[in-house]
């Protein structure tokens, strides 16, 4: 499993929300916390991303300097 493709997905960012989100509705937490969960996750998810594609850039980056 390609783990540096899979947390880097929107998809699994948004099904990891939607699972908490839900989570937290039915265990009974009202709105204003599950808002704040949502845009927790949300931007954890958005640090991920740019982490792991910044990090892919910068592996093309050093494999074009040692090609040239």
């Amino acid at each position: 499993m390609n783990w540096k493709q899979k947390l880097s997905s929107r998809k699994l960012w948004a099904a990891i929300t939607a699972f908490v989100t839900a989570l937290a509705t039915v265990l009974g937490a009202d709105a204003l916390t599950i808002e704040q969960l949502a845009a927790l996750i949300s931007a954890i998810g958005v640090a991920v991303t740019y982490i792991i594609g910044e990090s892919c850039v910068d592996a093309a980056r050093e494999k074009n300097k040692e090609e040239e």
